[in-house]
């Protein structure tokens, strides 16, 4: 590769690692913030919640956006917002304040992750496509990772206000690295319109269903205020259907992303999986800090035996990609992802305490590494070049929403238990078996025939 491909890359690279940095450094930093606006967890925990909730529901809208305007364009405009508006966050005066600029963070963030996608597959040729989805994903990792470090050393040495100022050196230098060096063209329609009605009604029915998520861990399934938030958001899931549909080619998802097979089921292929990625992340902190006495800052570090591990195989995963095809790496990626929460849970209870459960952490981490990776690539170049934006929205949309329902099932089968080891046994369980559907789907459906070599070409 020349110079300036490596320039750009390492520019996509920044833009991804303030965002999945972002995503986990504010969690160590919530008793901290807590204590300084003298509130209580409630409230606090949407300093966390409005910005996963605003990435989540936009970022599909965000992909078809960028793919519309022009990916550069779309870069510019996110990344200024999300520095522009973590430097407001630092200074926030109140909590109310610090919240709302989460949520217009989540808003840049939905703006610049498609749009880095689609750069990232864009600036390397199509033989090197496995390369790009493991720069992702393996950035991601890092950013995940390192996020309750850095959270947890800024926050116990100067301040949590200086994890939001942080983002703003790394956005500005990201959109000067991506100004100079970054020349793609943007798109030839002359008729670009913006599908408002399919934007309103995917928007807020996701919004409603996750919301409805949040509050059954809460109250129960039963509350009829989650009730009725999930059957108003399967009527606009319903109508969006309906818009999307008489929308024709300025649909917010076009004809020809909703009827690619090879799409759909990896895209299913991943909310089925992401059970799996999201309890681990929730559930072995709790584990390791309630059995053991972890802090916080400790159970961040014993986190990074998957994290770490998941970042590195992502890295690996893009050359075997390129080298062995999409299917033998998404199916050793799922069986990996279906045996390590089994290790795991066998592992939780066990007279080895941390040590027990770490090579269920490895084996997870390897899988989702691999996983997450080829399956992006696979469903990304799945599609026609023009829709790579949307095409990485909706797949990282389906990461979200796989995980948000599989960890509101998992709580609830874990809070159904009469104790800690109990309730992460069968937790546990849940996410093998719903993994295990997912290695189904690969299996018969993700990345073509096995030995067979990826397919650059639209499904």
């Amino acid at each position: 590769m020349d110079r300036k491909t490596i320039l750009s890359l390492i520019a996509m690279g920044l833009g991804v690692f303030v965002i999945a940095n972002d995503i986990t450094a504010m969690n160590v930093a919530l008793p901290a913030i807590e204590e300084e606006f003298d509130t209580g967890v409630s409230t606090v925990q949407w300093v966390v919640n409005a910005y996963a909730l605003c990435f989540g529901v936009l970022i599909v809208t965000g992909g078809r956006l960028a793919d519309l305007f022009g990916r550069r364009e779309a870069f510019f405009v996110g990344a200024g917002i999300f520095g522009a508006v973590s430097l407001l966050a630092g200074v926030a005066q109140s909590e109310a304040w610090l919240i709302a600029c989460r949520a217009v963070m989540g808003i840049g963030g939905a703006l610049m992750w498609p749009a880095i996608l689609g750069m990232t597959f864009a600036a390397l040729p199509k033989d090197k496509a496995g390369l790009a989805g493991g720069l992702i994903l393996g950035v991601a990792g890092i950013g995940n990772a390192l996020g309750p470090l850095i959270g947890g050393a800024f926050t116990e040495f100067l301040s949590w206000r200086w994890i939001l100022f942080a983002n703003v050196p790394i956005s500005l230098l990201a959109i000067t690295v991506v100004y100079l060096y970054i020349h793609q063209p943007r798109p030839e329609d002359d008729e670009r319109r913006i599908d408002y009605g399919g934007i309103v009604t995917l928007s807020l029915g996701l919004v409603l269903f996750m919301v409805a998520l949040d509050q059954a861990i809460d109250v129960g399934w039963g509350d009829p205020l989650v009730i009725g938030s999930v059957v108003l958001s399967v009527i606009l899931l319903a109508a969006f259907g309906l818009i999307e549909r008489r929308a024709g080619p300025y649909a917010l998802v076009p004809k020809d992303v909703m009827r690619n097979r090879s799409f759909t089921a990896t895209c299913i292929a991943i909310l089925l999986m992401s059970a799996t990625f999201f309890a681990t992340l929730f559930y072995v902190p709790q584990y390791l800090q309630k059995e053991f006495g972890y802090t916080a800052f400790e159970a961040g570090l014993g986190l990074l035996p998957f994290m770490g591990i998941f970042a590195l195989s992502s890295f690996v995963a893009g050359p075997l990609y390129n080298r062995l095809g999409a299917k033998l790496i998404v199916t050793l990626g799922s069986a990996c992802i279906v045996l390590g929460p089994f290790l795991v849970a066998l592992g939780i209870g066990a007279n080895g305490a941390y040590a027990s459960i770490v090579p269920g952490l490895v084996l997870l981490g390897v899988g989702i590494g691999m996983f997450y990776s080829a399956a992006t690539t696979a469903a990304v170049t799945s599609v026609d070049e023009s829709r790579s934006s949307l095409a990485g929205g909706i797949v990282y949309m389906f990461q979200i929403a796989g995980g948000s329902v599989g960890l509101a099932l998992t709580t609830t089968v874990f809070a159904s238990q009469s104790g800690l080891i109990s309730g992460l046994h069968a937790a546990f369980r849940l996410d093998a078996a719903l993994a295990l559907a997912g290695f189904v789907v690969t299996l018969l459906y993700v990345g073509g025939r096995l030995g067979a070599k990826r397919r650059g070409t639209p499904g």
